[in-house]
Parts: structure tokens; C-alpha cells; sequence
């Protein structure tokens, strides 16, 4: 109802699309076009006839609904400023290009196509006025002048057609009319202003012949005026004006100052219309302007059907583009695994500027123990002392042992030499010496191992000592001990620009990923069911273009972005063979710099295992030094015995034997030549055999 009785206003306007959306909403599921179950009679008034028309066909009332919209707005244009270009034409267009035309009359192609160029034509007279009040270019404002002569020329030529004259009858004559003298008029505009272009361009001759043929179209214009109103008359006797001035000076010019020849008209470049005024869009299925689908809920299995359809052929759009990004991702991922280039350890110069947390870490765990080296070396020269006092013990009870067995076996042998009587033993062994050669033999063992572990101790402390005093130091110190390493200007230059091009390929990944999931998120929510509603199933395939016309943007990011990969792997090789130099002596400085780390703190770490082990050696060599200590009294006290022994064996000898015959001593055996006198032996002064014992004899005498 409010359709039928529409103000006439924008609200009007508005109510009319929105009657119009739903009507395309409700044909799109319930059968009422002609010759359907559900087709109804609908009924309109001709505008030009005063019939009234019959259709069982929805379709009809979208089109007169259409036609009235059209109708309303050029109303409106009418009674509006002309300051706007937009017009009428829309309606009237979609009616002539989506509605068939045999409805009635008034909606011919020919009466349709009238009103179109006739809307269009209006709107372009507009902003050809607006044009002129803001001193556009003269050459643009010809342009614009010259397409408004076009449509008014089509609207012309459907004026002139032998139906649209017998449907509008009288008044076909004055439209015509009045279309003419526009034709005229508008011409003569156009001429104007190439004749003010080329006034511009100093081109005299061209001027005078343009401004004249303006002032003949104007003259044409003027005659077919007659019976228009007075504002008409006034604005074409305002152009006379305005033209005869220009055209009488330029000749006057022309003729005794320029006198450029004048070309024939025809000779020129003609003026080809520029068309800037557009029709106001009819979309049928815009929520905008229908509101809300009040059908919404009704979906037909087809729309189901087609929605599947369309999935389809998103889904092979997203495994199109995924197979191209999945290609390039492999290859990328390839290329950095063999370059084993880690953008954040590139070029790793920060780290030789602090000192590492873990080390930091020890050096105020040192900082609050001071003592802890003079700790370590007091406790190692402790056990240095206990240790020597040890082995100067065993040493002590081996050379009394061995001195033992040496005298020992010198009375073996004396006694060798003296036969001994028959039925005699040999003296038999001294059992506290056995027993302390026991003894030492164990303690020596011990002895020699821990030697090993006290050695092993010291070469670890001497290892370590060093670098705890580093690390009980200034921080200073222990930062300078660190490598560091020395890079030249252009070996940095290196460094900069490979660490440029792997941000790159980073930001290169980055725009793929967030690309891709932009592209999958789109797909998710691109649901076109209520439009699929509403569309023919003969323009299915069309609308599915022009639905995945949607993804082309982001299809077109995606293809520069794996289309830019080639170029950025290019530069990153060439950047990482200028690199290698670089990378190697990064290599080793970090290398050096890990070790030096990693020592420091083993040092640290080995602190409190040296003092445990120290302890325990301290702990050790007390116990056995108490022990060698112990055993070196018995030792020297069993010696002493043996000894005793030994001489009394040597006493009680020597008096069973006989004493032997003397004789003459071999000259090689004296130490000092004996001269024998007269008397021979028994002048010498010897003492007496039985008074000696055999450590009392010379060397060389004892065999005797």
C-alpha cells in the first residue's frame, strides 16, 4: 500500500527499493511468475494511455515499481538545486536490461531508452554548469558539452521512432522540439569553448571559424525556442550575447592584427564527448536499502544444493593456492636448513659484551668467600707437608731394611767361607725384621697409589687455582679474559646486509602465513546462501565468478609474495658467500669464547670438590704417617737387634775355628807394600785373630 501510494519524496524513493528487494526476495521462493502455481493478477495504470494493464506475473510489479522509482527521481532531480550529477537513469536501466518489455507500452525499448538518455542528458547538463562556475579547463568543459549534445541526440532518435510517436502523440512533438533546440544549444556551448582553447593556444584562424560556427548553432537553437518560457529566451539571448562578442572580436582580431587564415570546420578535430555523470546502481538484494530479508528462513533445497557447489569451489581455490605455497615453503625450507643460518645468532656480537649470567653467577658466589683461594692453597701445602713427612719415613725404614739385608748377606757369605761343623743349622731369620718388611710393603703400596691421586690433585689444583683467583677478582678482569672478536668495516658491512636479507625471508614468511590465514578465514565465513536465494539457477556460474572475484586481491598478494622468493634466496646466497670469511672466524672466536665460559666454571664447580678430596687427603696422610712413624721406631729397633744378633753369630764363629795358618800376603791385595826384613813376619806387630771381628777387617782381608 505504501508502494501504490507513495510520497513524493526521498522517503518515497526508499519505500519503493524496499518493496522492490522484497518482491525479488519472495519470487526467488515462491513460484508467481507467470504460469506458476502460485502467479497472481496484478493490475497497473499506463502513464500515457490511461489503460489499465493485467499481469499473473510478479515480475509486472517489479517493473512498474521499478518505473516508478525512475519516475519519482526524475521528479525530484526536477525540483532539486542543479548542483548533482547523479540521476534517474538507473531505474530505467535495470528495467530495460532485466524485464521483458512487453508489459505495456511505456515500458518499450524505445520509451525506456527516451528516458534514460533523456535522465542521463539532464545530469550532464548539471555538471556542465558546475563545471563552467568553477572555471574548469576550456577543452574539458567542451568535452562535457559535447556528450550532452550525445544524449540528447539517442533521446532523439527514440522520439522520432513511429511507436513512441503514436503512444505520447501531441506530445512527442514538443519533447522533439525541445530536444532539438538542447542539440543546438549544447553544440554551440562546445564550439564556444574550443574557441576560447584556442584563443589559448594563440591558433586565431581556428578560433574565429569555432566562435562562428557556435554563433550558427545558436541561431539554430534560437529559432526552434519559439513557445518556450521567458527564462529560456532570456538565457539564449544571454548567450548571443555572450558568443556574438566573441565571435565579432576575434574576426576584427583576426582581420587586422592576426590575419591567420581561417580553416574549414570540417578540417578540425571534431570534439568527442566525455561522459562523467553515472546512474544511480539498482541492486535488488542490497540490505541497505531492502532491510532485512523478512523470507529469510524459507531456503530452498536448491539454494542448499548450490551452496554446496560454491564450497566446492572455494575448497579448490584454497587447495590451488595452498599446493603453490606448500612448493615454495619446501624449497625455502630447504635452502635454510643447507645454509644453517640462524637469524638470531647471525652474527651473536652481543654476547662477547657482558659477562654470561652463569658467570656472573660464580663471581658473587666468590665475592662473598674471599678466603676461598688462600683456603685451597693452605690446604693443599698442608697435605703437601703430611705427604713428604710419609715418604720420608718409608724411605728411612727401605734403607734400613736394605742395609739389613746387606749385612745380612755379608754374614751369610762369611759364614759360607767357614765351613760349618758337622750337624750345625743355619741362624734362623729375625722375626721383627720380616714382619716390618711386611709391613712396609703394604704401607708402601697405599702409599704409591694415593702418590697417584695426590699427583692428580695437584695438577687439578694448579688447573683451577688460576682461575679462581680470575674469577675472585674485578669483573673487569674476567671480562677482558674472555675472546671477543675483531671485525673489520667491511667485514660489519658483511654482517648488516645478510642480517637485512634473512629479515626478509622472515618477513617474507611472516606476510605468507598471515596471508594465508586471511585467505582461510574469508573462505570460513564467505556463506552466499540468502544471495543464491535470489538468483536464477541460469546465473548460478556467474554469480560463483563473481562471488570468488572476492579472493583475487589477496590471490594477487600471495602470487608477489612467492614470486619474490626467488629474488630474496638469489641475494641471500651472494650475501652468504661474502659471509663465510666472516662466519668462520665468528665460528672459532665463539668456539674459544664457549671453552673459556665453560672452564671458568668447572673451576668454580671443582672448588669445593678439591677441598673435600684435600681434606681427605690431609685426613689420609695423618693416619698413615702416624703409621710409617710407628713402624720406623720398630723398624730401627728390630735393625738394632738384628745387628746384635749378627755379632754374636760372628763371635761364636770365629772361636770354633781354628785359628789358620799364616802366610804370606799377596802383594796385589796390600794396600801398602810390606817390606819384610830379616825377621820376616815375626817382627811385624799384628794383632791378635781372636780379637778382631769381621767388620773390623780391610776390604781385602775379610776373605781371608
Amino acid at each position: 500500500q505504501s508502494a501504490v501510494n507513495v510520497p513524493r519524496d526521498f522517503e518515497g524513493c526508499s519505500t519503493l527499493r524496499k518493496y522492490f528487494g522484497q518482491l525479488h526476495y519472495l519470487q526467488s521462493r515462491i513460484p508467481m511468475g507467470a504460469e506458476q502455481e502460485a502467479a497472481v493478477p496484478i493490475a497497473w495504470t499506463e502513464i500515457f494511455s490511461g489503460k489499465t494493464v493485467t499481469h499473473e506475473d510478479i515480475k509486472y510489479e517489479q517493473a512498474c515499481i521499478l518505473y516508478n522509482l525512475g519516475a519519482l527521481h526524475s521528479m525530484l532531480g526536477a525540483m532539486d538545486k542543479r548542483v548533482s550529477e547523479e540521476c534517474a537513469a538507473g531505474a530505467f536501466t535495470y528495467l530495460r536490461d532485466h524485464f521483458p518489455h512487453s508489459y505495456s507500452v511505456d515500458m518499450s525499448h524505445q520509451i525506456l531508452n527516451l528516458n534514460i538518455n533523456l535522465m542521463l542528458g539532464q545530469a550532464q547538463e548539471c555538471l556542465l554548469e558546475k563545471s563552467m562556475l568553477d572555471n574548469r579547463k576550456s577543452f574539458l568543459v567542451a568535452r562535457i558539452s559535447a556528450q550532452v549534445v550525445d544524449y540528447y541526440k539517442e533521446a532523439c532518435r527514440a522520439l522520432e521512432n513511429s511507436e513512441t510517436a503514436s503512444l505520447l502523440g501531441k506530445i512527442q512533438k514538443d519533447w522533439k522540439k525541445l530536444v532539438q533546440m538542447k542539440i543546438y544549444y549544447f553544440a554551440a556551448v562546445a564550439h564556444l569553448h574550443m574557441g576560447k582553447q584556442a584563443e589559448e593556444q594563440q591558433k586565431f584562424g581556428e578560433r574565429v571559424i569555432y566562435f562562428q560556427s557556435a554563433l550558427d548553432k545558436l541561431n539554430e537553437a534560437i529559432k526552434l525556442a519559439k513557445g518556450q518560457p521567458e527564462t529560456v529566451q532570456e538565457a539564449l539571448r544571454f548567450t548571443m550575447d555572450v558568443i556574438g562578442g566573441k565571435y565579432n572580436s576575434a574576426k576584427k582580431d583576426n582581420d587586422f592584427i592576426y590575419h591567420e587564415a581561417v580553416p574549414a570546420l570540417d578540417t578540425l578535430q571534431s570534439v568527442k564527448g566525455a561522459p562523467l555523470v553515472k546512474a544511480l546502481p539498482v541492486n535488488p538484494t542490497d540490505p541497505a536499502v531492502t532491510g532485512p530479508d523478512i523470507f529469510a528462513k524459507l531456503v530452498p533445497m536448491a539454494a542448499h544444493e548450490a551452496s554446496s557447489l560454491y564450497s566446492e569451489e572455494k575448497a579448490k581455490l584454497l587447495r590451488d593456492v595452498m599446493a603453490k605455497i606448500e612448493a615454495k615453503n619446501e624449497v625455502l625450507d630447504q635452502f635454510m636448513d643447507s645454509m644453517q643460518l640462524d637469524p638470531e645468532t647471525v652474527d651473536n656480537l652481543d654476547m662477547y659484551s657482558h659477562i654470561p649470567p652463569i658467570l656472573m653467577e660464580k663471581c658473587a658466589a666468590l665475592s662473598v668467600r674471599p678466603d676461598t683461594v688462600k683456603n685451597l692453597v693452605q690446604s693443599m701445602q698442608v697435605l703437601s707437608g703430611v705427604f713428604t713427612d710419609v715418604e720420608a719415613s718409608l724411605k728411612e725404614i727401605r734403607d734400613l731394611l736394605e742395609e739389613d739385608e746387606v749385612q745380612e748377606q755379608k754374614l751369610q757369605e762369611l759364614l759360607g767361607k767357614v765351613p760349618p761343623p758337622q750337624g750345625s743349622s743355619p741362624p734362623p731369620p729375625s722375626p721383627g725384621l720380616a714382619e716390618v718388611s711386611k709391613e712396609w710393603s703394604k704401607y708402601l703400596e697405599v702409599h704409591e697409589k694415593a702418590s697417584f691421586t695426590n699427583t692428580e690433585l695437584h695438577k687439578a689444583m694448579n688447573l683451577h687455582i688460576g682461575n679462581l683467583r680470575l674469577l675472585s677478582g674485578p669483573l673487569e678482569q674476567v671480562r677482558a679474559a674472555l675472546p671477543s672478536p675483531t671485525l673489520t668495516e667491511d667485514d660489519k658491512q658483511v654482517l648488516q646486509n645478510l642480517k637485512r636479507i634473512l629479515a626478509k625471508v622472515q618477513e617474507m614468511r611472516d606476510q605468507r602465513m598471515s596471508l594465508e590465514q586471511q585467505l582461510r578465514e574469508m573462505i570460513q565465513k564467505d556463506d552466499i546462501t540468502t544471495s543464491l536465494v535470489t538468483t536464477d539457477c541460469s546465473e548460478m556460474k556467474k554469480l560463483f565468478e563473481e562471488q570468488l572475484k572476492k579472493y583475487d586481491q589477496i590471490k594477487v598478494y600471495l602470487e608477489q609474495n612467492l614470486a619474490a622468493q626467488e629474488n630474496v634466496l638469489k641475494a641471500l646466497t651472494d650475501a652468504n658467500v661474502k659471509y663465510a670469511a666472516v662466519r668462520k672466524a665468528l665460528a672459532e672466536v665463539e668456539h674459544k669464547w664457549n671453552t673459556t665460559v665453560q672452564t671458568l666454571v668447572a673451576s668454580y664447580e671443582a672448588y669445593e670438590d678439591l677441598m673435600k678430596k684435600s681434606q681427605e687427603g690431609k685426613d689420609f696422610y695423618t693416619d698413615l704417617e702416624g703409621k710409617a712413624a710407628k713402624l720406623l721406631e720398630k723398624a730401627r729397633a728390630a735393625c738394632q737387634a738384628a745387628e746384635a744378633n749378627r755379632q754374636q753369630i760372628l763371635e761364636k764363629e770365629m772361636k770354633k775355628q781354628p785359628p789358620p795358618r799364616p802366610t804370606a800376603p799377596k802383594p796385589a791385595l796390600q794396600k801398602k807394600p810390606l817390606e819384610l826384613d830379616a825377621g820376616g813376619l815375626d817382627t811385624m806387630d799384628l794383632p791378635p785373630l781372636g780379637s778382631l771381628v769381621l767388620s773390623d777387617l780391610p776390604e781385602e782381608l775379610r776373605s781371608l
